[in-house]
């Protein structure tokens, strides 16, 4: 349980005590800050503690804002300061600098000899009045260790020093509806137009129904990708009804995809295994989606495999241009050539005209096709046509927002001169994927100081992608030509990733070697004309694509990449092409062999990074990666 220690005695009628227990604290009492101390020493060091002030006024939402939020070590408004495990030594070491401040004489205050930068900051910056929460608070600010100060919008928190202006905060408090808060903060500030005017207003009450029935954002997550799985199976009954019955499901799903976030937001539930779930569902509920409309239409003779498979590429390796492109400008610094900073560009100067009409904020989102919008289509046509005509929809609708998305992020790549990072250099390379083949390469290169002309990385990547992609499609299945065009394409990839990833387009990198290795898989399996063959490509992607999306939110959440055991065991993008293009060239001949080949490399793949993503996501130092919610 966490403890609560108030730092002086109540003030009558104060409903301070009675909200800090509604929030789950043991609330104690100290009269000094001597007595502070030895009851912050006494709470168990597995446990969080918080300093309120006796006097603090202010809303409930703005207390648990500070308070709970499992995300942040150290966490404050003005009159309360929070620390978890982690973070009581700074705490502690903080407290005993007020406490040595106040018991400073007024002739030595001005930094006497011997005392430390954090007493310093204790007893010369504070305002006298200010609470002993503030002071530590104030005191951390100047030791570095990072406070977490929420975003409480027309929430009230503050520390009156007198009856008038605690009337005033009363007054303040009572003007404000403090649930209507909690629930306007439980919806992501930004998001699509279906989702934010059709999904949400209603999906954060159903959110709040499950805070009071002690449900958990995880098994709302859990509901969410059961209903997904129930629409596939429904999908692949191939009846009328049953892609009816999909249709509405999948809308279901995400509503309750969308619930789970907010849930999460609505009582601060955040957790690691949350962050894992969150971050793979989506995914894996929309493939199974897919894989559910090939079934459905297998059963009434039409084969739309190939359009799945395609499908779930193309939407792999949008999110894989999000992800890198992201990764490569997070913390860049625009410079000149001279190496002063740039204010804007034109891309960026045009994209904020467009922002400043409102109308055009909602086309530019939609015409992205992100998840609410693209399920929303596919739920009505899968209700309404047949899955061929989802897939060319899908098709359609994605191929042009990647063209959007991706020619506005080139042309402000070369507009914008961007000095990038050598931890978003280290990201491309971890997203790159590159196996022991390409690591071989890459390394004689390095050796051999025989880097690409610079820039010209992403151009050397495509060259050996697009080759290797040719070599499929137009030599005769089965042609060794194809082998040794995965073998060039294993040596060009690794000379793209020769040296820090650092140029203006070097983020391509990664998203054209996820297309080569995709787009191979299916050439060569539709071009066999072995029975099940496309579904065990199917299943093949989607164990790899698994394996990518992990990487990116290990990646996202400060932790690194996933281990290069894990890496070089699944072979690297390039060591499974060659091992793809080899089966086909051996097994061209002998029936379903290929299926049965495909599908055991897939399950291994499957197994392997499973089971490492599982043990890493679970275990106490994997990060909570989630999306805020609207400011209050």
């Amino acid at each position: 349980m966490s403890t609560a220690i108030l730092t002086g005695l109540p003030v009558p009628g104060s409903s301070l005590a009675h909200d800090l227990r509604s929030l789950g604290f043991d609330v104690r009492t100290a009269t000094s800050t001597a007595e502070t101390a030895g009851l912050l020493a006494d709470v168990p060091p597995a446990e969080r503690v918080a300093l309120v002030d006796p006097r603090f006024v202010g809303h409930l939402h703005a207390l648990r804002l500070a308070l709970t939020d499992p995300r942040f070590p150290l966490a404050a408004v003005p009159g309360a300061l929070t620390a978890q495990p982690e973070a009581r030594t700074a705490l502690v070491r903080a407290v005993g600098a007020v406490e040595r401040s106040a018991a400073l004489s007024p002739a030595t205050a001005d930094h006497p000899a011997g005392t430390t930068g954090t007493t310093q900051a204790a007893s010369a910056v504070l305002a006298d009045g200010a609470s002993l929460a503030d002071r530590a608070a104030a005191a951390l600010d100047a030791e570095g260790a990072g406070v977490q100060r929420p975003e409480l919008g027309s929430l009230v928190a503050t520390v009156p020093l007198d009856t008038a202006s605690r009337q005033e905060a009363a007054a303040a408090v009572a003007a404000v509806d403090d649930e209507a808060v909690r629930l306007r903060s439980a919806v992501k500030a930004r998001d699509g137009f279906f989702t934010t005017y059709c999904i949400s207003p209603y999906s954060r009450y159903l959110a709040r129904w499950c805070a009071r029935r002690g449900l958990t954002p995880n098994q709302v997550t859990t509901a969410s990708l059961v209903t997904a799985l129930i629409a596939a199976a429904c999908a692949a009954t191939g009846t009328r009804g049953g892609y009816v019955a999909a249709g509405v499901l999948l809308l279901f799903s995400f509503v309750l995809d969308c619930t789970d976030g907010q849930l999460a937001r609505y009582s601060l539930q955040y957790s690691t295994m949350g962050a894992w779930l969150d971050a793979t569902f989506d995914r894996a509920k929309e493939y199974a989606y897919y894989a559910g409309l090939a079934l459905g239409a297998a059963r009434n003779g039409d084969d739309v495999w190939a359009l799945a498979l395609g499908a779930m590429i193309l939407q792999t390796c949008r999110h894989v241009v999000d992800f890198s492109f992201n990764e490569a400008n997070v913390d860049a610094t625009a410079a000149t050539s001279t190496g002063k900073a740039v204010v804007g560009t034109p891309t960026a100067a045009l994209s904020s005209k467009l922002d400043s009409v409102g109308w055009t904020v909602w086309v530019r989102r939609m015409i992205v096709l992100p998840i609410g919008e693209r399920w929303a289509m596919i739920a009505v046509l899968t209700a309404v046509t047949t899955p061929r005509v989802v897939f060319y929809a899908l098709l359609i609708g994605c191929g042009f927002a990647a063209c959007y998305t991706s020619a506005g992020r080139i042309l402000r790549s070369v507009t914008r001169r961007a000095v990038r990072t050598e931890r978003a250099a280290r990201a491309l390379a971890d997203l790159a994927d590159s196996g022991p083949v390409a690591e071989t390469v890459s390394r004689l290169l390095g050796r051999l100081k025989a880097y690409p002309p610079f820039g010209l990385r992403p151009f050397v990547a495509f060259a050996g992608g697009a080759l290797l992609v040719a070599a499929a499609c137009f030599e005769p299945f089965g042609s060794s030509w194809v082998v040794l065009a995965a073998a060039l394409y294993a040596v060009l990839a690794g000379a793209a990733v020769t040296g820090p990833l650092t140029g203006a387009l070097d983020w391509l990198v990664p998203p054209v070697l996820r297309a080569a290795e995709y787009s191979t898989v299916l050439v060569l399996a539709a071009r066999s004309d072995v029975n099940g063959a496309l579904p065990a490509a199917f299943g093949l992607v989607a164990a790899v694509a698994y394996h990518h999306y992990d990487t990116v939110y290990r990646i996202r959440g400060g932790t690194g990449a996933p281990p290069r055991w894990l890496v070089r065991t699944i072979l690297g993008h390039e060591g499974r092409t060659l091992v793809v293009t080899a089966l086909a060239a051996v097994l061209a001949t002998r029936g379903t062999d290929l299926t049965v080949a495909l599908t055991v490399l897939a399950s291994a793949v499957a197994l392997v990074a499973l089971v490492e993503s599982v043990r890493f996501w679970v275990s106490s130092g994997a990060p909570a990666v989630h999306d805020e919610g609207e400011p209050a």
